[in-house]
């Protein structure tokens, strides 16, 4: 077994950057200390950027705890600023799309912390997109799962396109 507790000064982080706009550290925090049905990383957004486009999980629920810095919120279409001690629920349904985004002049750090079911659906309501991750654990860098698609929600076909 794993030792069940880890300190943040142990951490190896992973950087993320895409683009002018996405930039951020990931350290994944579960698998080192034995989690199975959580899945926790200590995320950090430099001054102007986000992690991740604004997206809604229609699977796993979130939960955010910032440890440093402040920025905004941006849930269900509306804005709140954030700062050190705010925990941020993000429940499960396309309603509920959510982004962080460091407004602050130093790094934004925060516990991330999800359910871990998959497969796993987001929506993407900016982009009009959606995606479905499948064969890993959530929490992977998109491009790791063993099925991941991600297309225009004016892709689809009908149900019965293609049978006889």
């Amino acid at each position: 077994m794993n030792k069940p507790l880890i300190n943040l000064s142990e951490l190896t982080y992973q950087p993320r950057h895409f683009g002018k706009t996405f930039e951020a550290q990931i350290a994944p925090v579960a698998p080192l200390i034995g989690a199975s049905k959580l899945g926790y990383n200590i995320t950090i957004i430099p001054a102007g950027k986000r992690a991740y486009p604004y997206h809604a999980h229609l699977v796993n629920e979130e939960m955010f705890f910032i440890l440093e810095g402040e920025g905004t919120l941006r849930h269900s279409d509306q804005t709140w600023p954030i700062k050190q001690g705010d925990i941020i629920c993000c429940p499960v349904g396309q309603e509920h799309a959510h982004e962080i985004l460091n407004t602050g002049t130093v790094d934004l750090k925060f516990l991330a912390v999800s359910t871990m079911q998959e497969p796993e659906v987001g929506i993407y309501p900016d982009s009009k997109k959606f995606g479905v991750f499948a064969g890993k654990a959530p929490g992977h860098t998109h491009k790791d799962y063993d099925l991941r698609i991600i297309a225009s929600l004016a892709a689809g076909v009908d149900y019965y396109e293609g049978e006889e």
